[in-house]
Protein backbone atom coordinates (compact mmCIF):
# COMPACT_ATOMS: atom_id res chain seq x y z
CA UNK A 1 0.00 0.00 0.00
CA UNK A 2 2.09 2.73 -1.00
CA UNK A 3 1.51 5.92 -2.52
CA UNK A 4 2.36 7.18 -6.15
CA UNK A 5 4.39 10.60 -6.17
CA UNK A 6 2.03 11.42 -8.97
CA UNK A 7 -1.37 11.10 -6.65
CA UNK A 8 0.47 12.54 -3.86
CA UNK A 9 1.70 15.96 -6.10
CA UNK A 10 -1.89 15.75 -7.41
CA UNK A 11 -3.53 16.55 -3.51
CA UNK A 12 -1.36 19.60 -3.62
CA UNK A 13 -2.31 21.07 -6.54
CA UNK A 14 -5.84 21.06 -6.02
CA UNK A 15 -5.91 24.10 -3.72
CA UNK A 16 -4.23 26.92 -4.88
CA UNK A 17 -5.69 29.22 -2.61
CA UNK A 18 -3.71 27.50 0.20
CA UNK A 19 -0.99 29.70 0.79
CA UNK A 20 -3.82 32.62 1.02
CA UNK A 21 -6.04 31.32 3.46
CA UNK A 22 -3.51 30.72 5.82
CA UNK A 23 -2.18 34.07 6.26
CA UNK A 24 -5.71 35.72 5.61
CA UNK A 25 -6.43 34.76 9.91
CA UNK A 26 -2.83 36.70 10.65
CA UNK A 27 -4.15 40.19 7.94
CA UNK A 28 -7.50 40.10 10.06
CA UNK A 29 -5.90 39.81 13.13
CA UNK A 30 -3.49 42.72 12.48
CA UNK A 31 -6.47 44.82 11.02
CA UNK A 32 -8.74 44.42 14.02
CA UNK A 33 -5.24 45.17 16.27
CA UNK A 34 -5.04 48.48 14.16
CA UNK A 35 -8.59 49.56 14.67
CA UNK A 36 -8.81 48.57 17.94
CA UNK A 37 -5.82 49.71 19.47
CA UNK A 38 -2.93 51.17 17.11
CA UNK A 39 -5.03 54.38 15.71
CA UNK A 40 -7.31 55.50 19.01
CA UNK A 41 -3.88 55.89 20.56
CA UNK A 42 -2.33 57.83 17.87
CA UNK A 43 -5.49 60.03 17.51
CA UNK A 44 -5.29 60.62 21.22
CA UNK A 45 -1.20 61.40 21.10
CA UNK A 46 -2.75 63.83 18.36
CA UNK A 47 -4.82 65.17 20.71
CA UNK A 48 -2.75 65.40 23.21
CA UNK A 49 0.05 67.37 21.76
CA UNK A 50 -2.07 70.29 20.22
CA UNK A 51 -3.47 70.62 23.65
CA UNK A 52 -0.27 71.00 25.46
CA UNK A 53 0.93 73.42 22.08
CA UNK A 54 -1.87 75.41 22.87
CA UNK A 55 -1.36 76.09 26.87
CA UNK A 56 -1.92 79.25 27.88
CA UNK A 57 -2.00 81.26 31.49
CA UNK A 58 -4.91 80.09 33.80
CA UNK A 59 -5.33 76.44 32.14
CA UNK A 60 -4.83 73.96 34.87
CA UNK A 61 -2.78 70.64 33.93
CA UNK A 62 -1.30 67.50 35.64
CA UNK A 63 2.04 66.60 35.49
CA UNK A 64 3.31 63.36 34.97
CA UNK A 65 4.55 62.90 38.83
CA UNK A 66 0.73 63.60 39.64
CA UNK A 67 1.27 67.20 40.29
CA UNK A 68 -2.08 69.55 39.97
CA UNK A 69 -1.38 73.53 39.00
CA UNK A 70 -2.05 76.50 37.15
CA UNK A 71 0.06 77.45 34.23
CA UNK A 72 1.11 80.67 35.27
CA UNK A 73 3.87 81.70 32.66
CA UNK A 74 3.74 79.05 28.83
CA UNK A 75 5.90 78.69 27.16
CA UNK A 76 7.16 82.03 25.20
CA UNK A 77 8.19 80.01 22.10
CA UNK A 78 7.51 77.29 20.52
CA UNK A 79 11.28 75.91 21.12
CA UNK A 80 10.99 76.51 24.81
CA UNK A 81 10.07 73.27 27.00
CA UNK A 82 10.00 74.84 30.21
CA UNK A 83 6.46 76.04 31.49
CA UNK A 84 6.18 77.63 34.91
CA UNK A 85 3.04 75.75 37.09
CA UNK A 86 1.68 77.11 39.93
CA UNK A 87 1.20 74.68 42.70
CA UNK A 88 -0.18 76.63 45.50
CA UNK A 89 -0.54 80.46 46.19
CA UNK A 90 3.03 81.87 45.30
CA UNK A 91 4.62 78.86 44.96
CA UNK A 92 5.68 78.20 41.29
CA UNK A 93 7.66 75.72 40.30
CA UNK A 94 9.15 74.90 36.51
CA UNK A 95 8.32 71.84 34.30
CA UNK A 96 8.77 70.42 31.35
CA UNK A 97 6.27 70.61 28.29
CA UNK A 98 7.39 66.48 28.08
CA UNK A 99 5.80 66.24 31.75
CA UNK A 100 2.42 67.03 31.14
CA UNK A 101 0.31 64.36 31.58
CA UNK A 102 -3.43 66.32 30.75
CA UNK A 103 -4.84 69.54 30.61
CA UNK A 104 -7.78 69.90 32.60
CA UNK A 105 -10.55 71.70 30.72
CA UNK A 106 -12.46 73.58 32.99
CA UNK A 107 -16.17 72.41 33.42
CA UNK A 108 -19.39 75.11 33.00
CA UNK A 109 -21.97 74.66 35.58
CA UNK A 110 -24.50 74.69 32.07
CA UNK A 111 -22.88 71.87 31.12
CA UNK A 112 -24.31 69.35 33.81
CA UNK A 113 -27.49 66.97 32.70
CA UNK A 114 -30.48 67.68 34.27
CA UNK A 115 -32.45 64.97 36.33
CA UNK A 116 -34.49 63.74 33.61
CA UNK A 117 -32.22 63.18 30.92
CA UNK A 118 -29.61 61.33 33.69
CA UNK A 119 -32.66 59.31 35.03
CA UNK A 120 -34.12 58.37 30.99
CA UNK A 121 -30.02 56.83 30.38
CA UNK A 122 -30.45 52.92 29.70
CA UNK A 123 -28.55 51.12 32.19
CA UNK A 124 -27.26 53.99 34.21
CA UNK A 125 -25.85 55.26 31.28
CA UNK A 126 -24.04 51.89 30.34
CA UNK A 127 -23.63 54.46 26.78
CA UNK A 128 -21.79 56.87 28.08
CA UNK A 129 -19.66 54.40 29.84
CA UNK A 130 -18.84 52.77 26.55
CA UNK A 131 -18.11 55.96 24.96
CA UNK A 132 -15.45 57.33 27.59
CA UNK A 133 -14.03 53.61 27.08
CA UNK A 134 -13.46 53.62 23.60
CA UNK A 135 -13.32 57.21 22.79
CA UNK A 136 -15.55 59.36 21.26
CA UNK A 137 -15.59 58.66 16.90
CA UNK A 138 -16.03 61.81 14.95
Amino acid sequence: MLITPAYAQAATAANPLGMVSQFLPLVLIFVVFYLLLIRPQQQKQKQMKAAIAALKRGDRVVTGGGVLGVVSRPPRAADEREIEVEIAPNVRISVLRETISAVIKPQAANDAKPASQAAAAPLGGLGAKLKGLFGKRE
